[in-house]
């Protein structure tokens, strides 16, 4: 019996641990530090912005409205740079808009909390 207990708790401290570290993450480069890039990469007025984890890894991402179309530039929260700038669909924007309203009436452009 105690052959499995302590594996299995040490199992459980791992996770517990890991869990704690994953939580406590903190970018890097601040908010206005990744507008300043995305507007440089994209030239306009930006329209939302938020602080999310995608692909394991934290991003600030920005809808910007340039005079070709919205596009979606994210930045990487650790290292300041670009990781991606596709053009938005007109379809696609106008979705992700009633989502976000949905999500948040009020809150277009407020950055989530990263320990959530």
């Amino acid at each position: 019996m105690r052959n499995r207990v302590i594996p299995l708790l040490s199992l459980v401290l791992v996770v517990l641990v890991y869990s704690a570290a994953e939580s406590k993450a903190q970018p890097k480069i601040t908010m206005e530090q990744a507008k300043a890039t995305a507007l440089r990469k994209e030239r306009g007025r930006i329209k939302s912005s938020e602080l999310e984890k995608e692909y394991g890894r934290w991003i600030y991402s920005f809808d910007i409205a340039t005079t070709d179309g919205v596009h979606e530039v994210n930045v990487d929260a650790n290292t300041g740079k670009v990781v991606e700038d596709p053009k938005e669909a007109v379809a696609q924007e106008a979705k992700e808009g009633a989502e976000k309203h949905q999500e948040h009436p009020k809150n277009h452009d407020k950055t989530p909390n990263p320990q959530s």
